[in-house]
């Protein structure tokens, strides 16, 4: 719901945060000075005996320096009563004397179908709960007793069980006069095609209630006690709840967990959060049935900027992991990245605790491997590299592969830790076995060597990292005239101040936000909350950007001229503009993409292709642009240039011309 302009400033004006979290907490009376506002405690949300929990009533915020929890009185009253934003308004305005305004009857109406949806949920729970502990369930509690799960742990993660019939959950919420049409839309139960009754979707079947991050339960897995079952593990089906490649298991108490500074964990199932939890590693989360995908990897780097994967120490947990990785690579980004833990070969974390403690398991930990290194161990394990044809066939990899990483600074940075790890593979003198001679070369021949993708320099055979500064050249080049980056900023700009002023806009271009790899810091903050809140809870949005960014961060956003030039922001919260000129602006984005693109295609060629072919191309190059010159597209000022599509403005076109003079290229 979206609350009027200046709602939310007045309720903060008529309440000292003070005041709502010193209901929660003691002031510690050395530290506090009630005169200026500033107040100190021992931290509620997590055990502490020294007062790190600092409270500003000038600024209206709190902030512990021991678990780094933040925010205002809103979040404060989320956290400890466990409510949702509008609920915490609602509170706090009670006790301001405030009225909340009434919500939009769409919204109300979308909100309460999935309000119902969680009650049905619920009933489902307490119901397979239930079925638990009576006579049908022994086979079951016998396995779970097996897997080392004692009473206490089965009501912890509500573990359950589903009966072997065709309607014994159906008939039990009919019989609480639950409607036909929640049940389907929850995923409980699936419609016959024989015309019969609906029938339910779980059999047999041990359950794991699956829960969102605020804990609502949204979704549940299931596993056969049938051995010859077809699934193993069964997943609710997507319902408005629950979309599996965008949830976790264990989600909200493992956020809470990495939030005090514990290693966020990434296992592969149930039982091995369940396993891993219970023995204190609380911050584990587990993929739903399947690999990893990037909305779960987003996820993932909002919890923790390095978590570690919890490979099965088998070949299909290895193979996981290298599927991870090839789609990691152009996501990963200074601050952001992934570790893996490799378990003993045949086990996986519930095996290695059962067997060897919660040690064993920290000692995998603390032996994580970087990306680097599997990805190294992938290319180079079992593999004899004792001719040139296979080392430059490994070459060749990766730099395929390196070349996946879009931050340039990552890129060098793994070239160069490829080059060392090549040394090391191929260290013989020149007459050992497997020896590239490499290590002969004079430092001075190595440090002179410019890298070509990351690490290689024009195929002449010398091995150095990419040169940080642009060479002579480089500088002088019309192309390189100016900041690289700032087209790309400018579309980011009026991309996310677009959307903070439509939210609703997000929704059909989601997947576009999720590509969207900012140039800017600040701007990934924002396409960050735009993912996390313009969908469902648009009402906080705001007030999270003050939070991560600060009270001016939107007011320097929309006082820049390209933005404050858009459209959108002159008639806010009207969805067709918005949604059209997200369009252009994402198109624009890959437009520069493809060009950028081009333009490495080009110096690929540069190094390897004949004179004949390097030719051929700069012919193709020039006739692209003289039809572009050509076409009526010039009095749009937009020139259609190379294979991906890229279009040019004038200015770009003028440079990439006088590119081609400088190399001695006719036009004609």
């Amino acid at each position: 719901m979206s609350l009027p302009p200046g709602f939310l400033d007045e309720l903060r004006t008529r309440l000292n945060i003070s005041d709502v979290v010193g209901r929660k907490v003691m002031w510690d009376q050395r530290k506090s000075q009630p005169g200026k506002g500033d107040f100190w405690s021992p931290c509620p949300f997590h055990h502490e005996k020294t007062a790190s929990f600092h409270v500003d009533d000038r600024k209206g915020f709190y902030y512990c320096f021991g678990c780094h929890a933040k925010g205002d009185a809103l979040k404060f009253v989320q956290e400890t009563e466990n409510v949702s934003f509008m609920e915490a308004v609602e509170i706090l305005a009670g006790e301001a004397g405030m009225e909340v305004p009434k919500r939009d009857p769409k919204a109300v109406e979308k909100q309460d179908h999935r309000t119902q949806l969680i009650e049905v949920m619920e009933l489902a729970v307490r119901f397979y709960r239930l079925q638990l502990k009576t006579r049908v369930a022994s086979d079951a509690r016998a396995y779970l007793a097996g897997r080392g799960l004692d009473e206490q742990a089965l009501e912890r993660w509500e573990i359950g069980f589903a009966p072997d019939g065709w309607q014994v959950l159906w008939d039990a919420l009919k019989g609480k006069d639950v409607a036909d049409d929640l049940i389907l839309a929850a995923g409980l139960a699936k419609p016959s095609n024989k015309g019969k009754r609906p029938y339910d979707t779980f059999r047999n079947r041990i359950m794991y209630p699956i829960r969102d991050a605020r804990g609502r339960a949204i979704a549940f897995g299931g596993r056969a006690m049938d051995p010859n079952d077809n699934a193993k593990y069964l997943n609710s089906p997507e319902t408005p709840l629950f979309d599996k490649g965008r949830s976790l298991y264990n989600h909200g108490p493992a956020r809470a967990a990495s939030g005090r500074d514990a290693t966020l964990i990434v296992a592969e199932g149930y039982m091995d959060v369940i396993a891993l939890s219970d023995a204190g590693f609380g911050a584990t989360v587990a993929p739903l049935g399947t690999a990893v995908t990037e909305h779960q990897l987003q996820m993932l780097w909002r919890m923790s900027p390095e978590p570690v994967i919890a490979l099965d120490g088998d070949t299909a947990g290895l193979r996981a992991a290298m599927r991870l990785i090839d789609m990691a690579l152009p996501l990963i980004e200074a601050g952001k990245s992934l570790r893996f833990a490799i378990m003993p070969e045949g086990k996986d974390p519930d095996d290695l605790i059962r067997a060897s403690g919660p040690q064993a398991v920290q000692t995998a930990l603390d032996q994580a491997l970087p990306m680097v290194k599997l990805l190294w161990q992938r290319e180079t394990e079992g593999k004899t590299f004792d001719s040139p044809e296979r080392k430059a066939a490994l070459d060749k990899s990766l730099r395929e592969k390196i070349r996946l990483i879009q931050d340039p600074s990552i890129r060098q940075h793994y070239g160069q830790d490829i080059k060392d790890l090549r040394f090391e593979l191929f260290r013989g003198s020149r007459g050992g076995a497997g020896g590239s001679g490499y290590q002969n070369r004079s430092a001075g021949q190595r440090s002179g060597s410019r890298a070509s993708s990351g690490f290689r320099d024009g195929g002449r055979g010398k091995w150095a990292a990419a040169p940080v500064e642009p060479v002579a050249t480089t500088r002088a080049s019309l192309v390189a005239g100016g900041d690289e980056h700032s087209f790309t900023r400018v579309r980011e700009a009026v991309i996310l101040a677009s959307a903070l002023v439509t939210p609703a806009a997000v929704v059909e271009h989601e997947s576009s936000f999720e590509r969207m790899a900012c140039v800017d810091q600040d701007h990934a903050v924002l396409r960050d909350l735009l993912l996390r809140y313009a969908i469902d809870t648009p009402d906080q949005l705001r007030e999270q950007v003050y939070m991560h960014l600060g009270p001016d961060a939107l007011e320097n956003l929309f006082a820049l001229r390209h933005v404050a030039i858009s459209p959108c922001l002159r008639r806010p919260g009207d969805l067709e503009i918005a949604s059209q000129l997200l369009s252009e602006e994402f198109a624009k984005l890959e437009s520069r993409e493809g060009l950028d693109a081009e333009i490495a295609e080009a110096q690929a060629d540069l190094e390897r292709l004949p004179d004949e072919a390097m030719t051929w191309r700069l012919r193709q190059a020039a006739e692209a642009r003289n039809r572009a010159v050509r076409s009526e597209n010039e009095d749009k000022g937009t020139y259609d240039v190379g294979e991906n599509g890229a279009r040019l403005n004038r200015d770009e076109r003028d440079a990439f011309g006088a590119l081609l003079d400088r190399i001695g290229f006719s036009e004609k």
